[in-house]
Formats: structure tokens, C-alpha cells, sequence
């Protein structure tokens, strides 16, 4: 379904544009037709805000404004009905024994549209948007302003509107549902570098703080993404939220619901609300009084508002609770203090203590108190944690599935701490918040989603999805998550320029998630620790260095190319949603791998050294330049101290050390071939390239240096024509790098043949062997692999076979993987397979060919997921050639803590790798087979090493073999 005049995409409705009026269509504006807003002034404000806002988007596409109005007897014409179903004004549409009322009546959100023919005299045709509740008619009224052009980030990132001399709309009556989770929303939160400064010293000085001109922003835009929740602003930089009752006034006029977050009890804000040189510690067991009375406080202040109430009790910012030695301790602590809170929320909100909005969020600590015993109110909403990183904790089992309250999920796609911050710059796909929201929504923990995004700016997409999601998560499946982007691209910048937008943010959230922008310093926090060498290799499979330095320059550019040939008015919109993410992120890995690759140069006297430490500078001036941009001339200055290039100015921020060379006036240089990581010494025993493999049809590099001066002079001879080179002499002042490949049409089937290469510069002469084999093996079928220089590297998507069972399946998800796709397990809250009775459990089977045999090491590269539950573990099983199979199991030796080692290593480079050693035996084809036992696991890769694994960051490259070697394995 397509919207005609940008084509968007929508799962709920579906609203075209007609050029003319026709039978069944509704005029909004014509030259003959001009709408009108009617809603009831005796109703919520909420119904005023959104009358007057459709208005104001109205009048962003066609540059008139409608009339708004609360007498209906002064209507005439076209107008728009905007209220509740239960609103005296509604009902003189929709009457109370219609098929509508009775679908909407008593319902959570919901809204309809229902097109009514002259209803009343004067009045040629009603439009009526009603909800089943304050919200449900805002959503209605959005989803209308969406479909006529306006997107939800027209203000918060300046999306432009298209202009229309005409807006006809073709308007089928409907009724949606309700939405899938019941409480969706954000939390804001590390503001301190961002929203915080900007909103004091950009957008709302005359209160030099987050206050309610701000937050009316906020609602606004959780409104039209069809949200309903806030965690307000909680850092020592903004004051508490209840300190400016504007603030609280205006989330009432906007009717959402308040809530705070683990670490805020009562809707109290701990880091400026308690005060302990007045108040003592906050510490229950020996400061009850005073606690107490301060949570008294804020519930009294509370009565009649929207909120959600944060039971339990942390320490004053996010630290442990006070006044306990061990979770086991905490647990009769922490159940008095629950039923203390909710008393107060009995004697002063509800005495049905049970019918008031309650969470309690299992943060950190709290989970392994939760988990030694506690006993929480049935009636309370449990939140579940992630980890921080995108891997939630764990989620409901089948008892807890049955709470009244259920249960819910706290997410970050922004977060301050350990092992690493990620607060510049987003960095968390879809396909991962889709995967794991997933898997919460199957275990039915469907009562509240909070995401945490940081200032929302530079979080805008992955805001947006999780969103998206909450409302209604079946409009993705695993094979189609990627289109997301495709189409939020659409909605932002139309049809022309939607596919080339999506292909960026897919790549640019691809090599994010491969490793993110802010942990490219390979370092760590608390203690922060000094930037380290990259994990990638210089020398091994292509120099994955320099691999990830060019995909993010062929990716900055083509953000650069189509910000350029952008109309003016899609450009800042584009440069805050993609451009200065993706420059930020290719500038941040130029500046850390550049800088790596001067120092590693320098050491060997490579004069290129000091090429790739200008480049590193020049890249670290490009984030401060752009983010300069950001803040003064983007939009006009509207975003100045929206963004900093260094929140907290931790050390992956600034310039990292570089090397130099300061070269000699002699002619000087030296040769580095692929997989050495020192220069070859020229009177030294015979280098040799990797082996070429006719199934793979590598190239190899061979790097020719200059460390003097002066212009080097160097030549490269091959003994045996079938040697191809990409250049075989020339004159460099820094580097030249030479691939080697194969003529593989000069080599007869099934020979090994042997060559060398003569390098020949400043008299000096290097010598290089060469070798290439052309197995006899006969490959046939799709997705066939082989052993390539003691290695067979599989992507999991490319599997041979697959087997599907009615119980459960193996599935692709779009960009899990961190290059590509990943396989995992559906559904996921299928019961484990046991390992003796395979029978039912479905399987992955790879074809690969080997040429030696014995022990091999397996490496499975998985999502660095945890298991669902208590119930599971991340399970499969491993055989070869229908041998007796080994369990394998992804999860967490030791179980999770942010100190924990392991773990911190796996969400660093987004993968948990575990092993098996297996016997290959024989030379030939061999089949591996993965069958499921636990549901929740993703296997993004597979390595087999027969003995010739490298060090690499990514392991080895696929050994997929090529489609034409079939045909040059016969004479």
C-alpha cells in the first residue's frame, strides 16, 4: 500500500492522495473546499492540543489553515470531528448504539475514522476521529497528519513537508486495535551533553533547564510516534521534574503517563531531590523516617496525574541499596519497603491499591535480589533489564507469564558505563531491538517498553523503531526487518531518494554494530583506561584495517554524494538523521585505525607512517567540524548545544598517539607481504604469499615501501605467466600495494603449481614463493565450502540444507550478523529439544570440503545474547559427518555482571565465540550439521580451523566456493 504522493508505507492505514474529488473521497482543501477542526471544549485538553496541531499541519501542506471551533452550529461545509467516543460532540456522529461505539467503547487506544454525508444541515461532510480514550483520538489524529505528509520529526529533525495546492482523501471507515504493549515510551537520560544545555542555553533560556517548554516538545513527539510513557530527565545537571510544575501541568494537557527509572522510587528524583546533609542517608534500615517521609511527600504531590510508580529502592544514583551485605539480605528488606510504598499509594491514590500503574524494574543488583526469593505483588508490572547493550537479561517463564501485572522490558540503545559508554552517536540496528523485543513480546512481558535514548537526538531511528515496534510488532518479520530503513527513509526524504538513504543506514548500523563508533578505542571505564591497539589485523586476511577504513569512506562519501544533490529543503533534515552519523562514525574509526596504522608503520620506518597520521588528525578535526556545524548552522542555529563530540571526554574521544618518521636522505625501503607482520629482510629465507585456491580465487597483497627520502624505485617479475599482478613496477615516495592473483585459465585441473615472485628496489632483492592449487574435487550444489589455507569459514545464512519441523525452525534475520545475516532459532518460546531425542528438532546442515584431516577447532560466532530464561541455556548440538554430536552452548560461563570479563568482551565486538574441538575424518567432502536445542541462539558465523587460523578480529573470510570453479575443474 502506497501513500501516491510520497508512497509511504504505514501498517495501519492507508490514506492516498486522489487528484480530484470522486465518490467516497473526503476534501480537505480544494479551491472550492476548506475544511474545518471541531472538538469539544468541555473535554480533555488534550482534544484542544491536537485540533490546533492538525490545524498547524494542515496549513505545513497546503498553506491554509482550518477554522477550529467548539460550537458545532456554527459549522458548515467540511469539517473534522476530533473527540472521544464518549464526548457529547461525538455522539451526535457516532451514536452510543452504533457498531462503532460498542468496537471502541472500553477499549486502550484505539481510535476510528468514519466519513459521514451530509450529517447535519449546513454540513456537506463530517470526518470524525474519535478514540476510545484521550490517546487513542490523538493517535488518530496523528496517523491522519502522517498520512498527508507530515512526519512525527518535522520539528525534532526538521523534516520538511511537500507543499499541495489540493488534499483529497480517500477515506475507507476504520477501527485499529489496540496497541500491542500497553505502556511505550523513553527514557532520557544522560543529558548532561546534549538536551540539557541545549534547552538552557538554545530553546527555553527563561528557564535554564529542561522545563515544560521543552517537555510539550517531547510529548508532542511521543504522540505522534504513538507513545505514552515518559522517564523524565534524572541527571545532576536537570533539576527534578516536579521542580517546575509547569512541567508537570503540561504532561496532564498531553495526558502522558509519568514514570521514573530503576533508580527513582516514587516518581522521586534521588540525585537532586535528596539531600543528605539534611535528610542522612538514604538508607532504610537505619533512616526509615526520613525516607519514608519523602516518598510520602512526592505520592501526595502526585494525586491525579498520570503515572506509573517505580516500586523498590537502589542507592541514591544508580548505585546498590544501602544498609545490605548480599542479595539474599536484601530480600526482606526490599519486601517491607514494597509494602510500605504501597500503603502510601493506597492512603493516598487509590485505596485499590491494585487498580494504580506499579513497575518494578530487576536493574542490575535488583535482579539477583528478585532472583534469591523476593516475592513481588502479583498486580506489579516487572520490568526486565538488558544488559545495557542491547541483551536483555532475562525474560518471563511460564509461571511468571501468569502475573496480573505482568511484565515489561528496559532497553538501551544509549548507555554511560561499563565496559563502555555509547552516547554520541547511535549505533544499535533494528534487526537487534527487533530480535530481542521479539522475543520479550512472545513471552508475553507486553506491559511496558521503555527504551532509553540518551538526548533523543542522534537516536532518532532506533527511538523511532523500538516505537514502532511497541505498537505493533508483527508489521517486521526476521526476513524483512532491514526494510525499516528503506522505509523511514521514504517518510523522511520520499520516494526518489528512499532506497539509495535505507542502503546507507543499513551499511552504516551494519559496521556500527560490528564494533561501535565509541569502542574503536579497544579501552575501557571505571577505571578508564588509555586507548589500546584495535583487535583488527594489519597483516592478516586483506589487512582488516584498512578494510573497515575503506568501507567507511566509500560510506561517508556516498552520505556527502546525496547530501549534495538533496533539494535545499531535505538537507538538514538528512544531515541530522544520516549525514552526521555517518560522518561522525567513519571519522572516528579513520581517526583511531589511521592513527594504529602510523604507529605499527612508523616502527618498521615506513614513510607512510606520517600519511596516515595527518589522515588521523584530519579525521579528528572533521567530528569537531561537523559537530560545529551540528550546533551553529544547522537549521539556522535552532540545535546549537544539541551534540558533543566528546560526552564525558573520555580518551576514545581525543587524538590518539601517532607515529613518525623522520626519513634519512638515502634511498631506503622494504617489502611486507600479506601475513608478515615484520618487513621480509632481503638476505632472509624465502617469504611465501598464502596459498591460492582455485575454489576462492584470492588476491594477496604485497607492500612495497619507501622509508627514505627520496623516490623508490621497485619492480616486481613473476617466473610463471599464470601470476597475475596489479602493477608490476613504478616509483612511490610512501607505499605501493601490489595484488597478486591467478590466471586460473592457464593451470590445468587438479595441479598444484608452484612460482616466485622477484621484487627487486634499491639493488636490494626480495624474494616471494608463490603457490596455487586447483583440487580435484568435484563440487556440486549450492553453498559449497572448502578449506582454504587451514581454514573453512561459513557464513551462517549459507547454509546447504535446512530442515523444518512443524515444532520449531532455523531463521534468517536480516543484518544480526556483523557483516551480514544470522540464523536463529523460532519460536522462541518453544520448549528445549532433548539431546536424545532429536527427531523433531530442526537443523542446519553446511557441505565443505577439506583437504587434511584430524583434530579441527570449531568457532562459533553467535549473538552475545543471554537465555530467555532460567529454563534455557543458548544450546546446540555439533556433528560431523553424522558422528557423534558435541553441545555447544553460547551463554555465559559465569553469569552476567558488569565485571564479568567475558561478557564484557562479548558486547565489545557484538559476539560470544564458542568452541568444540571435532575430529575431520579424511580428506574430502564432510558435512557439519547444527541442530537446535535451546531456542533464543543466533549463529552469525562459523570457522573451522584445521590449523591455519590467523589472528583477526572478524576471523577468517568466507571460503564459499566460487560458482565458476565447476567449470575449470574439468579439462
Amino acid at each position: 500500500m502506497k501513500f501516491y504522493t510520497r508512497r509511504l508505507l504505514f501498517s495501519v492505514l492507508f490514506f492516498p492522495f486522489l487528484t480530484s474529488a470522486q465518490k467516497g473521497t473526503f476534501p480537505l482543501v480544494t479551491k472550492n473546499v476548506k475544511v474545518s477542526i471541531v472538538y469539544d471544549n468541555k473535554s480533555t485538553k488534550l482534544d484542544s492540543i491536537i485540533a490546533h496541531l492538525l490545524a498547524e499541519d494542515i496549513e505545513r501542506v497546503t498553506s491554509f489553515k482550518p477554522t477550529i471551533m467548539t460550537d458545532l452550529t456554527k459549522a458548515k461545509g467540511n469539517i473534522i470531528v476530533v473527540g472521544n467516543i464518549q464526548s457529547a460532540l461525538v455522539q451526535k456522529f457516532i451514536n452510543k448504539q452504533s457498531l462503532v461505539h460498542k468496537n471502541l467503547s472500553g477499549k486502550w487506544e484505539c481510535f476510528t475514522f468514519k466519513t459521514i454525508d451530509k450529517p447535519r444541515t449546513g454540513i456537506s461532510k463530517a470526518l470524525v476521529i474519535a478514540g476510545s480514550d484521550a490517546r487513542g483520538t490523538a493517535y488518530g489524529v496523528f496517523t491522519l497528519s502522517e498520512k498527508i505528509g507530515v512526519s512525527p520529526w518535522y520539528w525534532w529533525a526538521d523534516v520538511p513537508v511537500k507543499r499541495q495546492k489540493e488534499l483529497i482523501l480517500n477515506l475507507p471507515d476504520f477501527i485499529s486495535s489496540p496497541p500491542a504493549v500497553k505502556y511505550r515510551g523513553i527514557f532520557i537520560n544522560d543529558e548532561d551533553w546534549g538536551l540539557q544545555p541545549w534547552a538552557a542555553k538554545t530553546f527555553e533560556p527563561e528557564t535554564g533547564d529542561i522545563g515544560p517548554k521543552t517537555y510539550a516538545k517531547v510529548f508532542e513527539l511521543l504522540l505522534r510516534l504513538k507513545a505514552n510513557l515518559l522517564w523524565p530527565a534524572m541527571h545532576p545537571s536537570t533539576k527534578a521534574f516536579f521542580h517546575y510544575p509547569g512541567n508537570v501541568k503540561t504532561a496532564e494537557d498531553y495526558q502522558i503517563v509519568i514514570g521514573s527509572s530503576h533508580a527513582e522510587p516514587m516518581l522521586r528524583n534521588n540525585v537532586s531531590e535528596w539531600n543528605e546533609k539534611t535528610m542522612g542517608p538514604f538508607n532504610y534500615v537505619t533512616n526509615e523516617e526520613s525516607v519514608y517521609n519523602y516518598w510520602e511527600e512526592r505520592v501526595k504531590e502526585s494525586r491525579g496525574i498520570n503515572a506509573i510508580y517505580t516500586l523498590g529502592m537502589r542507592g541514591v544514583h544508580d548505585s546498590r541499596m544501602e544498609g545490605v551485605n548480599s542479595p539474599k539480605e536484601a530480600v526482606p528488606l526490599l519486601e517491607r519497603i514494597i509494602k510500605d510504598q504501597r500503603q502510601l499509594l493506597s492512603k493516598y491514590i487509590n485505596k485499590d491499591v491494585t487498580a494504580i500503574p506499579q513497575a518494578f524494574t530487576a536493574y542490575k543488583e535488583v535482579l539477583a535480589i528478585y532472583d534469591n526469593g523476593l516475592k513481588l505483588p502479583d498486580d506489579v508490572t516487572l520490568v526486565w533489564p538488558d544488559d545495557n547493550h542491547g541483551y536483555i537479561r532475562r525474560l518471563s517463564d511460564t509461571k511468571e507469564r501468569q502475573r496480573s501485572g505482568g511484565a515489561g522490558v528496559y532497553y538501551h540503545i544509549s548507555y554511560w558505563g561499563r565496559p563502555h559508554d555509547f552516547l554520541w552517536i547511535e549505533s544499535v540496528p533494528a534487526s537487534l531491538i527487533w530480535e530481542e523485543m521479539h522475543k520479550a513480546f512472545e513471552t508475553k512481558d507486553r506491559g511496558v517498553w521503555v527504551v532509553n535514548v540518551g538526548d533523543i537526538k542522534a537516536n532518532e531511528i532506533g527511538m523511532n523503531f523500538f516505537l514502532n515496534t511497541a505498537w505493533n510488532p508483527n508489521q517486521y518479520s526476521p526476513d524483512n526487518v532491514e526494510s525499516w530503513y528503506d522505509q523511514f527513509a521514504e517518510k523522511q526524504f520520499g520516494v526518489k531518494y528512499a532506497a539509495e538513504i535505507g542502503d546507507l543506514l543499513k551499511h552504516y548500523f551494519q559496521l556500527n554494530f560490528s564494533r561501535k563508533p565509541e569502542h574503536m578505542g579497544w579501552n575501557t571505564v571505571y577505571p578508564n583506561t588509555q586507548i589500546q591497539d584495535p583487535a583488527l589485523s594489519l597483516y592478516n586476511y586483506g589487512d582488516e584495517v584498512q578494510q573497515r577504513i575503506d568501507a567507511y569512506n566509500s560510506l561517508e562519501k556516498k552520505a556527502e554524494s546525496i547530501e549534495a544533490k538533496l533539494p535545499d529543503p531535505l538537507k538538514d533534515a538528512f544531515f541530522e538523521l544520516v549525514a552526521y552519523k555517518v560522518i561522525g562514525a567513519s571519522n572516528m574509526n579513520k581517526k583511531l585505525l589511521c592513527a594504529y596504522k602510523s604507529r605499527e608503520y612508523a616502527k618498521q620506518g615506513r614513510v607512510i607512517a606520517n600519511e596516515y597520521a595527518d589522515q588521523a588528525n584530519l579525521a579528528f578535526e572533521k567530528i569537531k567540524g561537523v559537530t560545529k556545524r551540528y550546533n551553529q548552522q544547522i537549521a539556522g542555529g535552532k540545535w546549537n548545544n544539541i551534540i558533543s563530540w566528546q560526552p564525558r571526554e573520555l580518551p576514545v574521544f581525543g587524538m590518539p598517539n601517532t607515529g613518525h618518521v623522520d626519513p634519512g636522505q638515502k634511498v631506503a625501503g622494504g617489502v611486507s607481504p600479506e601475513g608478515y607482520s615484520q618487513p621480509l629482510d632481503p638476505n632472509g629465507t624465502i617469504a611465501s604469499l598464502p596459498v591460492f585456491n582455485a575454489c576462492t580465487k584470492r588476491s594477496y597483497f604485497v607492500d612495497v615501501f619507501n622509508s627514505g627520502s627520496q623516490p623508490l624505485r621497485w619492480k616486481v617479475e613473476a617466473n610463471q605467466a599464470w601470476v597475475k599482478l596489479s602493477e608490476s613496477a613504478g616509483t612511490t615516495s610512501g607505499q605501493e600495494r601490489i595484488w597478486v592473483s591467478v590466471d586460473w585459465n592457464k593451470i590445468s585441473s587438479n595441479d598444484t603449481v608452484n612460482a616466485r615472485l622477484n621484487i627487486e628496489l634499491n639493488g636490494q632483492r626480495y624474494l616471494l614463493s608463490v603457490k596455487a592449487i586447483r583440487p580435484d574435487w568435484r563440487i556440486s550444489g549450492k553453498n559449497q565450502f572448502v578449506e582454504d589455507n587451514g581454514v573453512v569459514a561459513i557464513e551462517a545464512e549459507h547454509f546447504s540444507q535446512k530442515s523444518q519441523k512443524d515444532r520449531a525452525s532455523w531463521k534468517l534475520i536480516e543484518g544480526l550478523g556483523r557483516k551480514s545475516d544470522a540464523m536463529a532459532t523460532f519460536p522462541v518460546i518453544a520448549p528445549p529439544f532433548h539431546a536424545n531425542d532429536l527427531s523433531k528438532a530442526p537443523s542446519l546442515a553446511y557441505d565443505f570440503y577439506s583437504a587434511s584431516s584430524g583434530l579441527a577447532t570449531l568457532h562459533f560466532y553467535c549473538l552475545p545474547n543471554q537465555p530467555i530464561n532460567a529454563d534455557y541455556q543458548l544450546r546446540f548440538l555439533v556433528s560431523i559427518d553424522g558422528g557423534k554430536p558435541v553441545m555447544v552452548n553460547a551463554a555465559l560461563k559465569k553469569e552476567m555482571d558488569e565485571n564479568n570479563p567475558e561478557w564484557q568482551t562479548n558486547v565489545l565486538r557484538a559476539a560470544a565465540i564458542p568452541k568444540c574441538v571435532m575430529n575431520v575424518a579424511g580428506k574430502g567432502k564432510h558435512r557439519l550439521k547444527i541442530t537446535m536445542i535451546d531456542p533464543g541462539i543466533a549463529i552469525d558465523r562459523i570457522v573451522i580451523d584445521m590449523g591455519g587460523l590467523k589472528a583477526s578480529y572478524f576471523g577468517a573470510p568466507e571460503t564459499k566456493t566460487d560458482q565458476k570453479f565447476n567449470d575449470l575443474s574439468v579439462d
